[in-house]
């Protein structure tokens, strides 16, 4: 192995003007809960009980916001010598087994899996060296069919691939792009590959339309697993090897040996729980080591295609580093969208979080593990702990015999994919990974870290993985209830950082998997802001100074500042005025739905009153719906009926009525003194009027497919004309 450093490292600029900054925030804070301590309205007095909330909800904002602190002291970047690994004979390194997921054809369909899957057997890499697996969870003959499909398509795919540099390698991705800048293929090259391409697309939607594949192809190998009976929930383990490199006659156009393909569908039998994507995950890793065995494994979710073809290689750069490389047990990715609007009108393109916080956690040990992007040393995922003594054997791959034939390795494999395997082993425990949490990646990750290891982040310039976020407003809050839920549960747990992570992880690491612990809770405090100093409005109590009180100083200070530090950090992350906005209105909506639920339903779990379950995020939209949502339009319409929408509603119109009442009053009683009494909360319930202006739109004046239900503009009418009549005491 070469003795060169393999990647550096360089610490965040301007550390200490924002340690500055946020000395100042502290102060501004510190003076705000001094007027709240002291300020309490006396017995009997009105809105003594509101201010006391207030209270208690600005002292969770306070600590939670010094929570946050913990990512943004010390960010630190990574970048690679990949040219310094080049120096590495192609025989000295590591094999490479990717794992891809999922877990049903009609939210994920296969046409879009298999795109993903090319994506990753066309890495620039040793193709000998690498070993594809799928896991169909569904156990969907559609699902197979669509891969059988592929292998013939990637013997044109991965030379055409090879000899134009093409990116990405993802061919539904690459198609629908309209300029190549980076390839050196010619136009009638290009359009034959396409309508290669698409000639297999067709095929493979017109099965799935079908619902069954031709009886033609029942002879050929592996189709014969599906028998009548068979359902997603309950059939017999199937491992079928597509691909075996080791064949002599797989080799691609250009007859160059193709990476080994494998698909695997665990055993499924109703009376045994499956633990979802972290019992694939389980199986994958047990079935990948009878048959490759490769010391580093590469997961990815059906939906995030390889966009870089020289990603494994950055991430080799940090385990094959000899200086610094020795105690990195997983690389992490960031998790990037290809359908982000200008606007980011759901939020979900995580740039800060990108650019910032997972940074901010590398300094302090390793970013969270965020369930795709991510290469893992095997030996870690299967539970050993770090010890400086010892060296991990990278030349390290299954011991087949010769004799050893695709059949014989697919009966060996088969066992350890049936659902009773796991019975009285430390498998989703200290092995795997780790059972009973619907966020199974934080929670291994978590373990991972505590066990020694530590992990680093890379976002490279060009992004390694793009996916499918969510296109409507219902997918995102379903995918943010399941993610802060399962996140407060680590917390609850006896897993919570600041007990399981206790001597063994920086205080900053603690903190910032509290970060993302804590979303859920902050709902409640969230909930009570945007209501409670809005109902008091129109009840005519004060909590907040009055406008020519010194007083107003630190709030207004605390207030601007942290939002117009928010406001820059955002746009310096790449996002756009009008994007930022639509954050905080997302942030909004979350908080007081999402997370609400979230904590709701975490609690129950922790009691015992509910079971974990898991939520596929669908990957499809209506063509309506996409429309609207290219146009950056928001969605209701698909789940119009969801509770989420109620809370949603009636938050909006709650304070849309105290904002016209309070104004009516005082402009109808022409008193100023009301306007310097009652400045902040008009201003707060302003805000809220402001962010939710969409909503309104939806309630009243929508007529497309994608409003609000009427029924639900009723109950929240409803709700509201209730809590209109509820004291503030």
């Amino acid at each position: 192995m070469a003795e060169r450093r393999l990647f550096g490292t360089e610490r965040a600029k301007g550390r200490t003007a924002y340690k500055l900054f946020a000395s100042s925030m502290l102060v501004g804070i510190c003076l705000v809960l001094f007027y709240r301590a002291t300020n309490v309205p006396g017995r009997g007095e009105q809105g003594r009980w509101a201010w006391m909330g207030m209270l208690a909800a600005e002292l969770w904002f306070t600590f939670y916001w010094i929570i946050t602190q913990s990512v943004r002291w010390n960010p630190i970047y990574r970048h690679t010598f990949k040219e310094r690994l080049s120096q590495i004979d192609d025989a000295e390194l590591p094999g490479m087994d990717i794992f891809v997921c999922t877990a049903d054809p009609v939210a994920e369909p296969p046409a879009l899996v298999i795109s993903t899957l090319l994506s990753v057997m066309a890495y620039d890499y040793p193709p000998e060296k690498l070993s594809v697996y799928l896991s169909d969870d569904a156990g969907s003959e559609l699902t197979f069919y669509a891969l059988w499909e592929a292998t013939q398509f990637a013997r044109h795919w991965l030379p055409f691939c090879r000899r134009h540099k093409v990116e990405p390698r993802s061919p539904a991705a690459y198609f629908s792009s309209r300029s190549h800048p980076c390839d050196t293929c010619n136009d009638t090259e290009r359009s034959y590959m396409k309508k290669l391409y698409k000639e297999m697309e067709s095929r493979i939607d017109a099965v799935v339309m079908l619902g069954k594949v031709h009886e033609d192809l029942r002879a050929r190998k592996g189709f014969s697993e599906w028998k009548s009976g068979m359902t997603s929930r309950n059939h017999q383990p199937i491992v079928q090897i597509l691909i075996d490199s080791s064949d002599k006659s797989s080799v691609d156009d250009d007859g160059t040996a193709l990476p080994t393909l494998v698909y695997m569908a665990r055993e499924k039998r109703p009376q045994h729980h499956h633990n979802f994507k972290a019992g694939a995950m389980n199986a994958l890793i047990r079935v990948s080591s009878v048959i490759s065995n490769s010391p580093v494994i590469l997961n990815v979710d059906c939906d995030m295609y390889s966009n870089y073809a020289e990603s494994i290689r950055d991430a080799l750069c940090f385990f094959l580093d000899e200086e610094k490389g020795h105690d990195i047990g997983f690389v992490q990715f960031p998790q990037n969208f290809e359908n982000i609007t200008k606007n980011d009108l759901y939020a979900n393109a995580f740039k800060v979080i990108n650019a910032v916080e997972l940074a901010g956690l590398d300094s302090w040990g390793g970013p969270l593990y965020i369930g795709t992007g991510c290469f893992h040393r095997r030996e870690v995922l299967c539970g050993r702990k770090y010890s400086k003594d010892y060296k991990e054997d990278w030349k390290r791959e299954t011991r087949r015999k010769k004799e050893d034939t695709a059949f014989i390795l697919e009966d060996r494999a088969k066992s350890l994919a049936s659902c009773t395997y796991e019975h009285n082993t430390s498998w989703g425990k200290e092995m795997g990974l780790q059972y009973g949490c619907s966020v199974e990646d934080v929670i291994t990750g978590l373990a991972i870290h505590c066990r020694g290891w530590r992990s680093v982040y890379f976002n490279p310039p060009r992004k390694g993985f793009l996916g499918v976020a969510p296109s409507t407003l219902a997918e995102t809050l379903v995918q943010h209830k399941r993610w802060s839920e399962g996140n407060l549960q680590i917390i609850l747990s006896k897993y919570c950082p600041f007990l399981q992570g206790h001597g063994k992880l920086k205080l900053g690491l603690q903190m910032g998997y509290c970060i993302y612990g804590l979303w859920a809770p902050n709902s409640i405090p969230t909930l009570y802001y945007v209501t409670i100093p809005s109902l008091s409005l129109l009840k005519g109590i004060s909590l907040f100074p009055k406008a020519s009180s010194p007083w107003i100083i630190p709030f207004a200070y605390v207030a601007i500042a942290k939002n117009a530090y928010g406001l820059v950090e955002s746009l310096a992350c790449g996002d756009t005025l009008i994007g930022w906005w639509n954050i905080q209105r997302l942030w909004l909506l979350k908080r007081t739905t999402s997370y609400l639920y979230g904590t709701v339903d975490a609690i129950l779990k922790v009691m015992g009153f509910s079971k974990v379950a898991f939520a596929i995020t669908g990957k499809v939209a209506d063509a309506d719906a996409s429309k609207r949502y290219e146009q950056e339009i928001m969605e209701f319409g698909s789940s119009s009926s969801s509770p989420m929408f109620v809370v949603i509603a009636t938050t909006a119109l709650l304070n849309l009525l105290c904002l016209v009442v309070g104004l009516q009053r005082l402009v109808a009683d022409w008193d100023f003194g009301g306007l310097d009494k009652f400045l902040i909360q008009i201003l707060l319930c302003g805000v809220v009027v402001a962010l939710n202006l969409p909503i309104y739109e939806a309630l009243f004046l929508r007529k497309d497919k994608g409003r609000m239900a009427p029924a639900v503009a009723y109950i929240s009418l409803g709700f509201t004309a209730v809590a209109y009549l509820l004291p503030i005491v």
